[in-house]
């Protein structure tokens, strides 16, 4: 396996007090201290309100509660080239709803993820489990430090058992040495000492312990309960120390003072050890079965210290074979009872010692860190398998299967008298943004597009407003077509902009090919003549593709046209400058940067090198969609379109977010030309990613489509769908949809790539 240079870490850092913060330092120091060559940093998470002087290894950090954040973080890491980045999980460090702010970063990470869930809950809400599962989705590898955790992952979120490793809790490499010289050092020689350490808060179950005191020290009179550990700091935040308060309080009423010992203080690796050293007994009375991982557990069973603990998970797989004792939650007699047996029985507390120390050696940071270590490099080779391998048999069974059903019922809805409205608040139609040329437009491609025989197609009287909203677009004053149209029916503008009028040309293009009525064919065929010559003077590159297109299909309806024909090889051969100004073995594109509608560039210059017979349009049409994919597949393998956040970016690499449904339509339509041109099955499995995006195989996990209306959402943002479902997504993905359709029917004859239309928007 190829060696790994550079690893980032992602979590809570010391000097931050929480166990995540411990945790996350001692990893990264033990991977660094084990392999010198390896560079290795931490990104920090801060808790809102918090500062800190965070040492060296940190080298970005992200304030919990802003999202920007998370994106910036996700690019540093992308420009750094780290090759992995380890994750370290637990609710209550991410902001968000249920910690949803870090799927933003691992959406837009270019390289493996290895995951550690520090807490796996068998009965979290819904929006827990669903933002467990996309980061597990999002994750090559993720870990876990109890099995019970691994059957959780399997049985409650669905994890692969393959994907899921159990790596131990690491701990420090210390000697085993009996508790008096550092009883001696810390002022308690002389004392049976009872150690619970760690942040305090409610669910460790410290009263239950000080509930049990009085019955130890029936038994042991020089027994005292040292309490290490300062206030947790969301307590201090929203109780202040109310908590720490009602403790000592209960110390006062049993009368112990002089047995209680509270130690407020977060101390460092060094005086941990110490105080472990000096204790006798070890206690974690938490309340909570679900406490999946203890890093104060793992220390002191590392150190061969007796343990006397609830049953929670962890608890109850280390503390097996006599290491240690296993009693009720909430139980203050059993507690104080085993505690008492063992302060008694020298020879019993000191063979538990000596078995929990010696079963811990496989837990030594070193060998945690080599565990890790492992779990990167397979993870790494992993994702490079993915990412080379071909997946014409995925496609073919998923060609193989019924397409989804055409479904137009939102469509409707998003429909007026008027025509296709713009936007909407949800599912409900968005009067006061009104309509627009390019997403009438769109429906008038939709249209044609059903006008299959295995179709059902559009209502007459829909295409016909549609048309006719089209018609009253074009403003014969300036030859150019409008495009933003108030509720009122007025329009907004004069003229719109060259990419919106270069859309309605490819609608009336493909209308004069492939609409219905021979009518509106007639209509569509002069109309285009009308308004193409002004076109030709546009200097948007988007413009000139949508035209390409749209002059496809008009060429066939009128071949003695030569002036179209002439304009035709004139558009392409302005692609062809650009490309060949622009394009660089690392940048094979006609812009310097990238922005909305990608692929149908490259789509355009495929489809005229067909029609024109013309290789060097092919030729380029596919090396560039071939680099396009490229930058929106993921090293996961699924599909991941440019995000509106790249758009004005010059030579970077794309941005994840927003995830626009535009993009998902033009790439389907853009592989299966290519497909028609090269015969290239690859191809048609790009296509079937691309759709796939729609029904949930993108960053999020998530459906952006209701299949029972055809309702599509308009778009992915960082932590969420965009729950809104206007007129252009909904068109954009029943555009794709009918492309998925035509191309399963043809599966059955797939030897042969003949006879498939391109008709997406």
């Amino acid at each position: 396996m190829t060696s790994l240079r550079r690893i980032a870490f992602v979590g809570n850092s010391l000097p931050r007090r929480c166990g995540i913060a411990t945790f996350t330092t001692d990893l990264q120091s033990a991977i660094s201290a084990s392999h010198p060559d390896l560079e290795t940093c931490i990104v920090a998470m801060t808790d809102r309100g918090h500062t800190y002087d965070y040492p060296s290894a940190v080298a970005f950090q992200i304030k919990d509660d802003h999202i920007e954040d998370y994106l910036r973080a996700a690019d540093f890491l992308n420009a750094g080239r780290f090759e992995t980045v380890c994750l370290q999980h637990e609710f209550g460090i991410f902001g968000g709803v249920a910690g949803a702010h870090i799927l933003a970063l691992l959406a837009r990470l270019t390289m493996p993820v290895v995951t550690t869930f520090h807490t796996v809950l068998a009965d979290p809400t819904a929006k827990q489990r669903a933002v467990m599962e996309c980061i597990a989705n999002a994750s090559t590898k993720v870990v876990v430090m109890a099995n019970k955790a691994r059957e959780l992952l399997r049985s409650v979120y669905l994890v692969p058992d393959d994907k899921i490793e159990v790596i131990a809790h690491g701990i420090p490499d210390v000697a085993f040495t009996g508790p008096d010289a550092a009883k001696a050092r810390l002022g308690f020689a002389g004392k049976s000492v009872i150690l619970t350490f760690g942040l305090l808060s409610p669910n460790k179950g410290i009263e239950v312990m000080i509930d049990a005191m009085p019955l130890i020290l029936k038994h042991r009179a020089d027994a005292v309960y040292v309490v290490l550990g300062a206030t947790h700091p969301n307590l201090v935040r929203d109780q202040g120390e109310a908590y720490r308060e009602s403790l000592t309080a209960r110390v006062r009423e049993l009368g112990v003072e002089d047995h209680v010992v509270f130690l407020d203080q977060f101390v460092d690796q060094a005086t941990l050890l110490e105080f472990i050293s000096m204790c006798d007994v070890y206690v974690t009375p938490y309340l909570n079965e679900a406490q999946m991982t203890s890093g104060t557990l793992a220390y002191s069973f590392g150190l061969g210290k007796p343990v006397v603990s609830t049953p929670y998970w962890h608890a109850r797989e280390l503390l097996t074979d006599g290491c240690g004792v296993l009693v009720p939650f909430g139980d203050a007699a059993a507690i104080g009872g085993e505690i008492a047996k063992l302060l008694t029985d020298d020879a019993r507390r000191q063979a538990m010692c000596r078995r929990a120390y010696a079963m811990s050696r496989t837990m030594t940071w070193e060998r945690t860190a080599e565990r890790y270590m492992y779990a990167f490099t397979t993870a790494r080779q992993s994702q490079r398998l993915k990412v080379l391998a071909r997946s014409d048999t995925g496609s073919q069974e998923l060609l193989g299967s019924a397409a989804p059903d055409m479904q137009i019922g939102h469509f409707m809805t998003m429909c007026d008298d008027i025509g296709l409205f713009q936007h909407a608040v949800h599912s409900v139609p968005d009067r006061s943004h009104g309509y627009c040329v390019d997403d009438n437009a769109r429906a008038l491609l939709l249209s044609c597009a059903l006008n299959h025989p295995d179709e059902q197609p559009l209502p007459e009287i829909l295409t016909t407003r549609f048309a006719a909203f089209v018609q009253h677009a074009w403003n014969p004053d300036t030859m150019r077509f409008r495009n933003f149209m108030g509720f009122n029916r007025a329009w907004l503008e004069d003229r719109g902009s060259e990419d919106s009028h270069g859309r309605t040309l490819w609608a009336l293009g493909e209308a004069a090919r492939g609409d219905a009525s021979p009518s509106r064919r007639r209509w569509a065929t002069d109309l285009f003549a009308q308004a193409l010559p002004t076109a030709e003077s546009f200097g948007s590159p988007r413009a000139w593709a949508f035209m390409l297109l749209g002059l496809d299909a008009y060429c066939t309806v009128a071949p003695d046209d030569l002036h179209a024909r002439e304009v035709r090889h004139a558009l392409a051969d302005r692609l062809m400058s650009c490309l060949a100004s622009v394009e660089t073995p690392d940048w094979v594109w006609f812009e310097e940067g990238l922005a909305y509608d990608n692929a149908r560039l490259p789509q355009a210059l495929t489809l005229t090198g067909m029609t024109t017979q013309t290789p060097q349009y092919i030729d380029a049409g596919l090396r560039s969609l071939r680099w396009l994919m490229m930058q929106q597949t993921t090293m996961a393998g699924h599909f991941r379109p440019v995000g509106t956040a790249s758009f004005g970016e010059q030579r970077q690499h794309p941005r994840a977010f927003d995830q626009q449904p535009v993009e998902a339509t033009a790439t389907i339509a853009a592989c299966l030309t290519a497909w028609r041109a090269d015969g290239d099955a690859e191809w048609k499995a790009m296509a079937m990613r691309a759709f796939g995006w729609f029904l949930g195989s993108n960053d999020l996990s998530v459906a952006l489509v209701d299949p029972h209306t055809g309702s599509c959402r308009d778009g992915l943002h960082p932590d969420r769908a965009n729950e809104n479902r206007g007129g252009e997504s909904v068109v954009c993905y029943l555009l794709g949809l009918a492309e998925i359709r035509q191309l399963a029917r043809l599966n059955t004859n797939l030897a042969k790539p003949t006879g498939l239309r391109a008709v997406g928007a």
